[in-house]
């Protein structure tokens, strides 16, 4: 067996998903916050879209990295939200999801030993793709005190000679951690003053609730955009978990290795699926679907914070974005696994520990659910917290 892929750890969230989803299966009603998925369905402009493409025959192969019309589709949408300007061209691919785009973005600009700076708390999945590209990740830690954001004083500190990239992820998963755009400029400037690409996963960029706009770091200077990796998808703003849609922007010569790893593994993303986005992108509907759902996800977070703010013994850092919250529970004196896995047992509430996400006196609930499923996991969850307080 290769020692690398012996080494991957099982993702966490899917595992506490699965031990929730055997738990229901029993008839246990579970109160989930473990998945990042939206519980809106995909909206039916985008699904009528595929159904049209499959009954016109539209389920052969495309360009490896994404049918032209899609990728300009996805161009036009960087110019317009985002105020980066990629050609379609020779600077975009479609992928079979944010994740593989990620994944991609990693095998063509990393080395085997070179390093990529990770800001902790993170993602869990970017340190198992970061070694399976053959480097590693090099974690940075912030804190609830500076909102879990990167310093450019940080980044400088961290930097070693077989440094090659720096990840950034805002709105984060699993803090909600969102940074302004003089903080992603004094940051972009101290990446390309020493040289390091910028791997920017702007996922969450729909849901921010600090009244700010959102910014791309990508945006901020000609020189910040030659050395960035802009990464985006469907999955979250359309609902579109399953469908597999993730894309991203680089200089061309990313873009062409990104494409080259893709045709191999992938061939191409899903034809139907490329279909769904493009009408997510480009019809009007899809975007007035969209907004109820985003205004759910901003009631959601001030509830859930508040209930979280009043629970004795659990401190909480106010989410800026995303659809996560990341409770410090460390004064209960369990492991963050222990917690999780008691939470899930006792009182059937689904969590996940933070250990994974690289800060084991935290946890992570998803707010991706009805107000009702908060309003009751969250009294379970105080009643659990309060028998441990004993």
């Amino acid at each position: 067996m290769n020692s690398t892929v012996e080494s991957i750890r099982p993702s966490a969230t899917l595992a506490i998903a699965a031990k929730a989803k055997e738990l229901a299966a029993k008839g246990v009603r579970i109160c989930s916050f473990a998945a990042g998925e939206p519980d809106f369905d995909t909206p039916q402009v985008i699904k009528d879209a595929a159904c049209r493409a499959i009954a016109a025959g539209q389920t052969k192969y495309t360009a490896a990295k994404g049918m032209p019309a899609l990728c300009e589709a996805v161009a036009a949408k960087f110019r317009r939200v985002n105020g980066i300007s990629y050609d379609p061209a020779t600077e975009i691919i479609v992928s079979s999801g944010g994740k593989q785009s990620l994944f991609f973005a990693f095998q063509a600009l990393l080395d085997r030993g070179e390093e990529a700076i990770v800001p902790s708390p993170f993602w869990l999945s970017y340190p198992e793709m970061i070694r399976l590209a053959g480097g590693r990740a090099r974690f940075v830690r912030t804190s609830a005190r500076s909102g879990y954001k990167l310093t450019p004083e940080q980044l400088r500190r961290a930097v070693r000679p077989r440094t090659r990239a720096v990840v950034l992820n805002y709105p984060s998963n699993p803090t909600g951690a969102v940074y302004t755009a003089a903080e992603l400029r004094a940051l972009g400037e101290t990446a390309v003053e020493l040289g390091l690409w910028i791997v920017a996963d702007e996922m969450y960029e729909r849901m921010v609730y600090t009244g700010e706009p959102f910014a791309s770091i990508a945006s901020l200077s000609p020189a910040i955009r030659a050395r960035t990796v802009t990464v985006n998808g469907c999955s979250k703003a359309y609902s579109m978990t399953g469908w597999r849609i993730g894309y991203a922007g680089a200089p061309a010569e990313v873009v062409r290795a990104m494409t080259a790893c893709q045709s191999h593994c992938a061939s191409n993303p899903c034809t139907p699926a490329q279909f769904a986005a493009l009408a997510a992108l480009t019809d009007p509907a899809a975007e007035e679907a969209v907004q109820p759902m985003l205004r759910a996800f901003a009631e959601r977070s001030e509830r859930i914070y508040a209930l979280l703010r009043a629970v004795k013994g659990v401190r909480v850092a106010k989410p800026a974005g995303a659809f996560y919250i990341f409770p410090n529970v460390k004064a209960f004196g369990l492991g963050s696994i222990e917690f999780c896995h008691r939470l899930l047992e006792e009182r059937h509430v689904a969590a996940v520990p933070g250990a994974p996400f690289g800060d084991d006196g935290c946890i992570r609930f998803s707010y991706a659910c009805s107000m009702e499923n908060i309003e009751e996991g969250m009294a379970r969850f105080r009643e659990f917290c309060d028998s441990l307080r004993g």
